[in-house]
């Protein structure tokens, strides 16, 4: 029987030796790596535009126009896109976020060539039909309905509000709102297309049944010729002020029976250096096993919660890192008041050992989970280029998370949470307003 050893399973992890890494003539940066145990190949990527490119005065545009990109192209209406897709099998989809726009695809290895393809023509071809893109739009604005009448999501915009300053992108809601998407002209999405979607700063992984080298190559003969000297530099955030005292908003949903509750701050990117002290110290305040200390004292301990737990954001800037919990209406202050005082522990006592060794143990233990399929290698492969860290770091992870210390912890919480000082978004029925359980 073989053991594998620490140093074996970390050489059997996805690194440099088995991902080949190349940069386009016109800049996209392409990863492939092989996997010849299926018969399929996965494609993931990104390129640089997002919500940050489209300005306070049309929110929700980047979002509308990377939905819309799958409604037709100059070359394929909307049902011979699509049908072409189902015969082979194959899918293919893309959204937008903040920074980036993403996108995903699946076929089998011998139909690449044709998956890149289409993703060429979606990407630097959409024709914005008419038809489609007012069916687009009436999806959306029925979502946004839907979303107000959710009691989280309605606290997740109160708290976005107090949280970011005016004018900065991680107070809007990305998909926009109801006035703006009614708003939007065809003209503008085109517009916004023509100007942002480039390939500059283009990520693509491609892993799965087909050589490296192959996939290298059926990437530059679909978007190796792609240029757009109007697309604009990557665009930088503006500065963020700690929130320096208790900012609140309780908003009344008619007809709702339990609140929401969203309290937090701006939290560490992921290129920051106390990430990983962040991630670890969240995962000990509302993650690990049953919503961790939050789970255990909220809702188990004192029954003041449906559920609580928190949320580490991350990404290529201050992201949210919050702390949520469904409740009894008649529970609202109390909960408030049980989750305040798991936040001073948090910032004000060590971890214990035995805490952190648990954490750490389980994040290391749940990296070759991540990996068992290409889908998941090939998310792992964006998230190393998307933020820099290093063809080897999927086999430097244990060493970075065993390299965290409990003080580390501490200092990363008190750097950014305050048990006096944060943001604080609450949604459902009249406080008070149901009984006691």
């Amino acid at each position: 029987m073989t053991v594998m050893t620490p140093m074996s399973r970390r050489n059997s992890l996805p690194g440099p030796d088995d991902i080949r890494r190349e940069v386009l003539p016109n800049g996209i940066v392409v990863l492939a790596r092989e996997n010849f145990a299926a018969k399929s190949v996965v494609i993931t990527g990104s390129l640089a535009v997002g919500s940050i490119n489209e300005g306070s005065l049309r929110p929700g545009l980047a979002s509308f126009t990377a939905s819309a990109l799958m409604r037709g192209t100059l070359n394929r209406d909307f049902d011979t896109l699509h049908g072409e897709l189902e015969g082979l099998g194959a899918s293919l989809g893309i959204g937008g976020g903040v920074h980036t726009s993403s996108f995903s695809g699946k076929a089998l290895a011998e139909d690449l060539p044709t998956l890149l393809t289409l993703l060429s023509d979606v990407l630097r071809y959409p024709s914005f039909p008419v038809d489609q893109t007012e069916r687009l739009r009436g999806e959306a604005l029925t979502g946004l309905r839907i979303r107000m009448q959710d009691t989280r999501a309605v606290a997740g915009d109160s708290f976005r509000d107090l949280a970011y300053p005016n004018g900065h992108p991680y107070r809007r809601n990305m998909n926009g709102n109801m006035e703006s998407l009614t708003a939007m002209t065809l003209d503008e999405v085109r517009e916004f297309h023509r100007v942002n979607y480039g390939p500059d700063g283009m990520i693509i992984v491609i892993v799965g049944a087909v050589k490296a080298e192959a996939a290298v190559n059926a990437v530059q003969n679909a978007l190796g010729d792609w240029q757009n000297p109007m697309q604009p530099p990557k665009q930088s955030l503006p500065d963020l002020a700690l929130i320096p005292e208790i900012r609140q908003e309780f908003k009344v949903l008619a007809g709702k029976t339990q609140s929401d509750i969203i309290l937090g701050w701006p939290g560490p990117s992921r290129l920051s250096a106390d990430f990983h002290p962040a991630n670890l110290a969240n995962n000990i305040l509302g993650n690990f096993g049953m919503m961790g200390r939050l789970g255990k004292t909220v809702r188990e301990d004192q029954g003041l919660a449906y559920y609580a737990s928190s949320r580490l954001g991350g990404g290529h800037g201050p992201a949210p890192w919050t702390i949520s919990a469904g409740v009894n209406p008649a529970n609202v202050q109390r909960a408030i008041e049980s989750i305040v005082v798991e936040i001073n522990r948090l910032t004000s006592e060590l971890v214990t050992e035995d805490e952190l060794a648990e954490n750490k143990a389980n994040f290391i233990g749940r990296l070759p989970l991540s990996l068992e399929n290409n889908e998941g290698v090939a998310g792992s492969i964006l998230n190393i280029e998307t933020y820099n860290l290093g063809l080897d770091y999927l086999h430097r992870y244990a060493d970075v998370i065993n390299a965290v210390t409990r003080e580390d912890l501490l200092s990363t919480a008190q750097r950014y949470m305050r048990g006096d000082a944060y943001a604080l978004g609450v949604a459902g029925p009249e406080i008070g307003e149901a009984e006691e359980e």
